[in-house]
């Protein structure tokens, strides 16, 4: 697969994805829209379709595809690309093993009990992204990994808020039972879109628990690291900003799907961009 065509992915997938790695130079925006047309084609092998166990085998061949990229070659160009890409920026191989087991999840299981076990479903499907983008930014300190992993999950956690009817529409809960519980809100009522004072008390709670990744995630940005990482910063701007749309619409995110322009998005990158190259190097 052509770098521009992995671009052109990127691109028509319409989302703040785009608009936080474009800024970048060309040899890592080229990068990060190699891994983003690997994340996209593999969430596609969950998405499209309805034969779990077909969709399994098919997950089951790109999982074993993919092994054969690092040791060879693969049928799938996307791959063979990917595969040089991530040997060239030191991605360990398991951060997409891993973003592969969380695809399986989506397949296997439609709830989740505990907070604890979506956390682990969160980061497969969105730190381990971060982690491979972290490789390709480049970093000083350490703990920039732990920047990428709690980034991932509250991002994660912002678009499982944002997604609730549409996820129930497919009959998945990623709200974890136990929080249900806890304010009195059942899956009935969930699949029914029934927007109580329950549901508000609930949505609440979430939204401050994704509120704590996005802090926790920025105490272990260093000011060093932190222009290295601007394009991760646009993306959390823009998923603060989302944040920010569900708490101020009361939490009913039954009566529309909440969004931020595509104006706004451009308006969030170019600010941050600029600041970035204002702000003199450490």
């Amino acid at each position: 697969m052509p770098a521009d065509l992995a671009t052109v992915i990127t691109k028509q997938s319409n989302t703040s994805f785009y608009f936080s790695f474009s800024l970048l130079p060309k040899t890592q925006r080229e990068a990060i829209n190699t891994v983003y047309a690997f994340c996209r084609c593999t969430d596609d092998i969950v998405d499209e379709g309805t034969d779990k166990e077909q969709q399994a085998a098919i997950l089951k061949r790109w999982r074993l595809e993919l092994e054969r990229s690092w040791h060879g070659y693969s049928q799938y160009p996307i791959l063979n690309q990917l595969s040089q890409m991530a040997q060239k920026f030191k991605i360990p191989l398991e951060h997409f093993f891993e973003l592969i087991k969380g695809m399986e999840m989506d397949l296997g299981r439609n709830r989740y009990e505990t907070f604890d076990e979506l956390r682990v479903y969160c980061y497969r499907v969105a730190s381990t992204v971060g982690l491979m983008c972290t490789e390709i930014f480049g970093y000083k300190n350490e703990n920039s990994k732990l920047y990428a992993e709690n980034l991932g999950i509250a991002l994660q956690l912002t678009n499982i808020l944002r997604d609730i009817k549409a996820d129930a529409k497919k009959g998945r809960i990623y709200i974890p039972g136990e929080d249900l519980r806890r304010f009195g809100y059942t899956e009935e009522d969930l699949f029914a879109h029934r927007y109580t004072p329950e549901f508000m008390s609930l949505m609440e709670f979430e939204c401050a628990r994704a509120r704590q990744f996005y802090t926790l995630a920025d105490s272990y940005l260093s000011a060093e690291d932190t222009p290295r990482f601007f394009a991760a910063k646009i993306m959390e701007t823009i998923y603060l900003h989302l944040l920010k749309r569900i708490e101020s619409s009361r939490y009913n995110v039954f009566e529309k799907k909440i969004s931020i322009s595509q104006l706004r998005k451009f308006a969030v990158a170019i600010r941050i961009w600029l600041q970035n190259k204002l702000t003199p190097a450490l």
